[in-house]
């Protein structure tokens, strides 16, 4: 990694996300890549939900959750001291560890429509934070990351019906006036960090031959106190367990209005956590 860390945190800080370059070496990359198609070939159970067409390539490389709980390696991704460094410098402290899934995202696979995490963690107090590692070079064609910057000073936003011909979700959430979608290109090895509030998502993989994998890691700030019962048990970076509460099935979302003529957000009803997606 070549960024000072208070350069990373200072970016983190004003924009919801920040990537640390070359967080992780070819070698490393290569290990990861070789693991987790294995893991794909000897038909780990995936997350399936949603995808009803028998040919939709998300069902021959579905996405895998969790699989910490049973597999070293991504244990020892989730909890790797370069992947902690970044955390503790762009948060203030050190998060604990909740969640991981791979992704692989083939050639025509769907993308996923904007969205927020925090939506799905329900951290309490505070929010989450994504370490969204990238084992192929992404970009548009092959269906990177796209955010929008700033929204990670947002609340958690109502969700809307999403184009299911573009994304294997059905909901999103709004783009605000003024705010802007942009493409996060990276190479293999970087490291995306983003803001559980920040609103992400991505586009299809429209290449006829490239994939788009990512490793994903979940974390909660050190001041949260519970989150989303899918997320325990929660993890120390020494892999000792941490007690939290579990936060409830719902809570209030924002929807944007008109007030004397200007745009605000107001805080209404109850969402639904339904499972993190990326």
């Amino acid at each position: 990694m070549q960024q000072p860390l208070q350069a990373l945190a200072r970016e983190f800080g004003s924009a919801g996300y920040t990537i640390a370059r070359n967080l992780f070496s070819s070698a490393e990359i290569e290990q990861y890549k070789a693991h987790y198609m294995q893991m794909n070939a000897d038909q780990v159970k995936g997350d399936t939900s949603g995808i009803k067409d028998a040919s939709d390539p998300l069902r021959t490389y579905p996405r895998i959750m969790q699989m910490h709980r049973w597999d070293e390696l991504t244990l020892n991704y989730l909890l790797h001291d370069r992947v902690r460094d970044v955390l503790t410098a762009i948060l203030g402290c050190e998060p604990y560890a909740v969640q991981t899934m791979i992704y692989f995202k083939p050639p025509a696979a769907r993308g996923q429509a904007l969205h927020q995490d925090q939506y799905y963690l329900r951290v309490e107090p505070g929010t989450c934070c994504a370490a969204w590692l990238a084992i192929d070079d992404c970009d548009e064609e092959n269906g990177c990351l796209q955010v929008v910057p700033g929204s990670h000073d947002l609340p958690v936003l109502c969700t809307v019906a999403a184009d299911t011909t573009q994304s294997f979700t059905d909901v999103t959430v709004p783009v605000p006036d003024g705010m802007t979608v942009a493409p996060v290109i990276m190479k293999a090895g970087d490291v995306l960090f983003f803001n559980g509030q920040l609103i992400h998502g991505s586009l299809p993989n429209v290449s006829h031959d490239r994939f788009r994998r990512s490793l994903i890691a979940h974390y909660v700030v050190g001041e949260a106190e519970k989150v989303y019962k899918w997320y325990h048990p929660a993890l120390r970076f020494d892999g000792t367990i941490m007690t939290l509460g579990e936060s409830q099935d719902g809570s209030e979302c924002g929807v944007w209005v008109e007030r004397d003529g200007t745009r605000t957000i107001e805080m209404i009803g109850k969402t639904k956590a339904v499972g993190v997606a990326q």
